[in-house]
């Protein structure tokens, strides 16, 4: 194939990666609402299980008959690990998201990749430069202008702000275990993995949390299973198909489907702090994956 064909098809696969992680963040945003709206109703644990659930029955569908090659662990250990670690994230989030704006929420979990940075150099042993220190920094004071601790009349608010950087810090730790264990197992031993503990941890607690859902909230939380299994799917055909300083930074469009979900269903709007915030967070983002990408091709 001539040198434009490569080209062309590479451009091609580009824009199917950006597709792809474009309908991952609507996938992952509108899980996010759900739980939302289901927590309303029903408890922390029983919304949480039905997330992994359902997302169990999604990873089982996908794998078809490799079925029993994919449930092989080279590294059941991590697996057990980041698995347990997403379901802390998962439980910690909706614990936050239940006192907090949709679109703030999605804001403080941007912060996950910049605390990828700061935990890369104890658990991954890589160097962190002066100036992707900065970008960290920027990314903590927005983080600090999205919580304001020093409205001290924003009680629940500033409870559930607490808990989604919880949330956050867990979720870091999972993303570098992520990368750990991607060295050894297929992308989907590993999606089959976190629904499945998730599942098993929270049906442990669900007895003393069950209330019987209506009809319309089963089909509710079957869709939150299959929203999450299919948001990972899709988050693994991004990768696939472009490299991920091309198709990562588009995960901050979820911002965009927070705030009009949040508008929508819960008569939420970010305020100007809370837009303040997010932009220095997302600015930080990318600058730390440009600075990333330059330190890899060194």
């Amino acid at each position: 194939m001539s040198v434009a064909g490569e080209t062309v098809r590479q451009q091609d696969d580009h824009v199917a990666g950006i597709l792809w992680m474009l309908a991952t963040v609507f996938c992952f945003i509108s899980l996010d609402t759900l739980m939302k709206d289901l927590l309303q109703t029903y408890s922390l644990v029983q919304v949480t299980w039905a997330r992994f659930f359902f997302a169990t029955i999604v990873a089982a569908l996908a794998a078809g008959s490799s079925l029993p090659t994919i449930v092989k662990s080279k590294a059941p250990a991590l697996q057990l690990s980041r698995s347990l670690l997403l379901a802390l994230t998962t439980g910690i989030f909706n614990a936050g998201v239940r006192l907090v704006p949709l679109a703030t929420a999605t804001t403080i979990m941007f912060l996950s990749p910049i605390l990828v940075t700061v935990l890369s150099m104890p658990l991954l042993k890589e160097h962190v430069g002066p100036r992707r220190w900065i970008g960290v920094l920027i990314g903590f004071l927005g983080a600090v202008i999205v919580v304001r601790p020093w409205e001290n009349h924003m009680g629940m608010f500033l409870s559930g702000a607490v808990l989604l950087l919880i949330a956050a810090l867990l979720n870091a730790n999972y993303q570098i275990l992520t990368r750990k264990v991607r060295l050894y197992d297929e992308p989907l031993t590993s999606l089959f993995y976190t629904a499945v503990i998730g599942a098993v941890v929270t049906t442990v607690f669900l007895p003393w949390h069950w209330q019987w859902p209506t009809v319309k909230d089963w089909l509710l939380m079957a869709s939150a299973g299959l929203l999450g299994g299919m948001g990972h799917l899709f988050l693994i055909q991004a990768f696939r198909r472009a490299p991920a300083s091309v198709v990562a930074p588009f995960s901050y469009v979820s911002l965009i489907w927070a705030a009009l979900f949040g508008w929508l269903l819960f008569s939420e709007w970010p305020d100007a702090w809370t837009w303040l915030g997010a932009a220095l967070i997302i600015a930080s983002g990318l600058y730390i994956f440009h600075r990333e990408r330059q330190h890899r091709r060194n």
